[in-house]
């Protein structure tokens, strides 16, 4: 039987939703002089182990949540002190676009009272959790929540940890730990985009039965130590086009994405590509168009020279408003990109996230303080906070964004780029009609027989680098001989049906060579290497047959991102 803890709050996931889910409990816990316990569980080996982003941050949740965090030595040290806009028009040339012509939701310099700022997003939620645990947070790092737990009435009652010491036949090794049961009056699920419990909600409770579809795009990432003499500390630079091809006429490939280098502290610069994941060519290779991209011109100037030393991936949930869940449901609320609250206009969801957690911590502490105060017990449903949510600058920011991804999806990033300008621009997301776009990624997925395969040239390894040696700079680990965390509905299907029909697009999707077809005496299996795999769950939104699921491995598994 495995042993139980009980708290008033408990939260799925140290990221900037979490965290400032938690902060902001305890605040107004602090502020009521009332006692209240929260518990914040994070997978990673330590709160930033599994964060990954671009990242340009807009403090305005920031400043909500602590005025003084200038004082209090938030590592937000670099303004965005210029920005600059590129289509990539193929492999050697480019147009740098003018700021004017830019809509304004991507504008990142503003005074220098009021700019957005690069960061290391891990080292902000690092920073995150330590003003939580100031104010009595209890945080757990290496656990990973890996099952619900519900009562008889099917609401939510907490989460229980995973195993760990459980071999990958099953059998429990000398080493065994059974799971903990972490039950409260509320549970925060905040675990990213495609969170596996966060699915389980979804399924369970039709929390996205009246949304348009969610989409998401893969990020890669790098960081690199590039040359003095070639570092602008705050230039922020992004790009679209070549090497993908969703730039053109409407329908011209259907590939969209764009790229971000951004000049951060200490002659770094962070540099990545975000592919769209309803590209239809099942050749396409995310992570070689990223390797590729870095030999043109614009990114070659400041990267010449230089030496790479991090390396991660990770998807994003980019469906914006249109694709918002009900968030509520009895015993909990989904927050951050769990719900989807990116706002792919201006290619931010820190600040999105961290005040969704906020709104929630809000909600679910007056609820409780309500419940305290007339000796009944905490409503199961916090059916209120739909109603705060609306009434919120986040509500707000991400309505006037709502056309912003389909426009892209639909006419490409020119035509696209035009009607977002106009949207954005003129109309400040006004517009009196919504564009929808609600035909799943994964479906987009057409015949390899339509398509040549693509081949991308051999890594030099100066620019550009294979998949092993990238996976080797994210210090990705999880412990041997445990059941895999990727699992198969139907064995049969990646060798009998997506091979024949995609060419197998796992071997391609893929950012870190999880997946491979082995062919021995004329025979193919499916392979599996889940040792390499990124937790970036590309593999449970794009495969044409939604045939493979990702579940939690045990606690401190996955990528150890240092400065990401």
């Amino acid at each position: 039987m495995r042993e139980s803890m009980k708290f008033d709050v408990v939260i799925v996931g140290a990221g900037p939703a979490g965290l400032s889910a938690a902060c902001r409990l305890m605040q107004q816990a602090q502020a009521a002089k009332q006692e209240l316990t929260v518990c914040v569980v994070e997978k990673g080996s330590e709160v930033g182990a599994h964060i990954l982003s671009g990242a340009i941050l807009e403090p305005r949740a920031l400043n909500e949540l602590f005025p003084d965090w200038k004082e209090r030595g938030a590592p937000l040290h670099i303004p965005v002190k210029e920005d600059q806009l590129y289509l990539l028009t193929n492999e050697s040339k480019s147009i740098k676009l003018s700021n004017h012509f830019i809509p304004k939701t991507m504008h990142n310099t503003f005074n220098s009272e009021d700019s957005n700022y690069i960061v290391s997003l891990g080292n902000v939620c690092r920073w995150l959790a330590e003003q939580a645990e100031g104010l009595g947070v209890e945080i757990f790092p290496g656990f990973a929540a890996s099952e619900i737990l519900f009562h008889n009435d099917g609401s939510v009652k907490g989460i229980a940890t995973g195993e760990m010491g459980v071999s990958e036949n099953g059998e429990r090794k000398s080493s065994y730990m059974a799971g903990i049961e972490l039950h409260a009056q509320y549970t925060l699920f905040s675990e990213g985009c495609r969170g596996h419990l966060g699915k389980e909600l979804y399924a369970k409770f039709n929390l996205d039965e009246n949304t348009n579809e969610q989409h998401y795009a893969l990020g890669l990432k790098e960081l690199w130590d590039i040359p003095a003499e070639k570092h602008q500390e705050g230039l922020v630079i992004h790009g679209s086009g070549w090497p993908l091809h969703g730039f053109g006429l409407p329908k011209s490939d259907n590939t969209g994405g764009g790229f971000f280098l951004y000049h951060t502290e200490n002659y770094q610069v962070a540099v990545g590509l975000i592919v769209d994941l309803n590209y239809e060519n099942p050749y396409l290779s995310p992570y070689d168009e990223f390797q590729r991209l870095k030999h043109h011109p614009v990114l070659k100037e400041y990267l010449e020279g230089g030496k790479r030393v991090s390396y991660g991936a990770r998807t994003i949930a980019k469906g914006g408003f249109n694709a918002l869940p009900k968030m509520t449901f009895p015993g909990g609320i989904i927050i951050g990109c769990e719900a989807g609250t990116l706002n792919f206009a201006k290619i931010k969801g820190s600040h999105t996230a961290m005040k969704s957690g906020m709104l929630a911590a809000e909600e679910v502490f007056s609820a409780l303080e309500f419940a305290r105060a007339s000796g009944i017990k905490p409503e199961k449903e916090l059916f209120n906070f739909k109603k705060t949510f609306k009434a919120s600058w986040l509500y707000d920011e991400l309505y006037r964004s709502r056309n912003f991804g389909p426009s892209m999806h639909k006419f490409g990033a020119i035509l696209g780029g035009s009607f977002n300008f106009i949207d954005q621009n003129i109309f400040q997301g006004k517009l009196p009609f919504t564009l929808r776009d609600n035909t799943p990624d994964h479906a987009q997925l057409k015949l390899a027989s339509k398509f040549h395969p693509i081949h991308y040239s051999k890594p030099d390894g100066k620019l550009s680098f294979d998949k092993l040696s990238s996976v080797f700079l994210s210090n990705t680990n999880h412990g041997e001989d445990q059941p895999c965390h990727l699992q198969l509905k139907d064995t049969e299907i990646p060798i009998n049906s997506n091979l024949p029909k995609y060419g197998e697009p796992a071997l391609r999707y893929c950012p870190a060579g999880v997946y491979e077809v082995v062919v021995d005496n004329d025979s193919a299996r499916f392979q599996i290497n889940g040792q390499n795999c990124l937790h970036c769950k590309a593999c449970d939104i794009k495969d044409p047959a939604q045939n493979i699921t990702w579940v939690t491995p045990e606690g401190t598994g996955g990528p150890n991102y240092p400065n990401m």
